[in-house]
């Protein structure tokens, strides 16, 4: 679990100071960003790679839309669901539980990132030919899968929030 006291078996407040046993430090929003702009560059290399080989670069459907969407869908109902029981009704979860939804939030952060750098590379790379409606088309749905996949990223990020274990208020520091 992910948590913001110094107890045993809880993280520590302290940045600097390595997590004690049985507890996992928050996502990194730099490294987020740093997958993102590896995506990027990911995504303009694909693309003059496939192009320059004399083959069609790959479009974004409208189903990769939906998917992506519904994903995102499921883990925000996921993130609502598990900070109720755990931060407002104060429920206890099975450990087992509590440790997959903390490492589907966390996974989740990381593809999206990935992806969402991907799509803006797709993106970015269809601009130069902006003129016509085919590169347009694709500009549009690839900034589109870029968008939901930063609401993934997000939804992945309130989920592994949401795991984390709340602070006993009757305790005194």
């Amino acid at each position: 679990m992910v948590s913001g006291d110094t107890e045993p078996g809880r993280a520590p407040k302290d940045k600097n100071e390595p997590p004690r046993p049985g507890s996992v430090r928050p996502t990194s929003r730099r490294l987020l960003v740093a997958i993102a702009v590896l995506g990027i560059a990911i995504g303009v290399t694909i693309v003059k790679a496939i192009e320059s080989g004399g083959g069609v670069a790959p479009t974004v459907s409208w189903l990769t839309l939906i998917a992506w969407a519904f994903l995102a869908a499921l883990l925000f109902a996921a993130a609502r669901n598990t900070n109720q029981r755990i931060q407002v009704r104060r429920e206890r979860i099975e450990s087992s539980r509590a440790v997959f939804l903390l490492m589907i939030g966390k996974a989740s952060a990381y593809v999206g990132a990935l992806c969402a750098g991907v799509y803006a590379g797709f993106a970015l790379s269809f601009l130069r030919a902006m003129g016509s409606s085919g590169p347009r088309n694709r500009v549009i749905m690839a900034a589109l899968a870029a968008v939901i996949s930063v609401l993934v990223v997000t939804a992945g990020l309130l989920l592994e929030r949401a795991c984390r274990i709340p602070e006993d208020p009757d305790e005194t520091p």
